[in-house]
């Protein structure tokens, strides 16, 4: 078999696996979405992605769903959920752009305990802070309430968003800081006018992996908010979830596609800073 031949069918072979691969990866996917425009609320056990009948019951039920007194439930969660995702990504972005940046430019007494610290706090997982952080929320008045959600979220976001974000600040010359330092910038013009800016990449990836987490999170949301108007939009999927009676399946896939469209939105709009934020900042630690 002549060299071509061998290369041509490697390159089938490859692409072969890669398709498959592919249409496993999405197959859950499909299933959701058969759910989703079929009617009735039965779960279907079958692998075909295909719909027999195509209906949109289900996504308006789910968008025109209402509380007691009329009020518009899932506006007001879809409201929540922006506020409260957004808030996180820009707090916990803005308070681990600074901590990053100093553990990554200046020595000083309990900077590798501090990393360490850190490191630590990512091993445990949120669950486990549940209690003492319902404690502290009543203590400061911020149980039910979108203040106390942000606060919690941004501080279990900022450890993953300072790792992250010193990685890519060691990749940054030094020498572009000495040179502006020589040209009379201070350390804050020279923070916000080069660094930052050239840190793009790695802060997109950090706000997008924020955004998620807070947008994804239902545990913490459901211990910390007890009111309709206040719950997010994770909150509103358990709903459809029957604890002893049947499950709305239909309006639970349909419901989980909506929560799915503004993750997905913010995955194409920074697709350009994805590989290099989540590379580049791997390559120095």
């Amino acid at each position: 078999m002549s060299t071509p031949t061998k290369f041509s069918l490697r390159r089938l072979l490859v692409h072969l696996f890669l398709i498959t691969f592919t249409g496993l990866t999405l197959l859950p996917v499909l299933l959701v979405l058969r759910k989703a425009v079929t009617p009735g609320q039965e779960f279907e056990l079958t692998l075909n992605p295909i719909p027999s009948q195509i209906t949109l019951e289900h996504f308006i039920n789910v968008v025109s769903h209402t509380g007691t007194g009329g009020v518009w439930l899932f506006g007001r969660q879809l409201l929540n959920s922006l506020i409260v995702s957004g808030l996180t990504t820009i707090l916990g972005v803005f308070l681990a752009c600074t901590a990053a940046y100093a553990l990554s430019r200046f020595r000083f007494p309990g900077r590798r305990t501090g990393l360490m610290s850190f490191l630590v706090v990512q091993m445990f997982p949120a669950t486990l802070l549940m209690i003492p952080m319902y404690v502290l929320l009543g203590s400061l008045g911020l149980l039910n309430s979108m203040a106390g959600l942000v606060l919690v979220y941004s501080t279990t976001a900022i450890p993953f968003c300072v790792f992250m974000l010193k990685g890519y600040f060691d990749t940054i010359p030094r020498e572009l800081e000495e040179a502006a330092l020589i040209d009379g910038a201070s350390r804050i013009k020279i923070f916000y006018a080069i660094i930052l800016p050239l840190a793009r990449p790695a802060i997109a990836v950090t706000a997008l992996f924020s955004f998620m987490t807070a947008w994804n999170e239902y545990i913490l949301a459901a211990t910390f908010l007890n009111k309709e108007t206040a719950y997010t939009l994770p909150v509103l999927l358990k709903a459809y979830v029957g604890e002893h009676g049947s499950t709305e399946w239909g309006s639970f896939a349909a419901g989980a596609i909506l929560v799915s469209i503004p993750v997905v939105a913010l995955f194409y709009a920074l697709q350009k800073n994805l590989v290099a934020g989540l590379t580049a900042g791997g390559v120095k630690g």
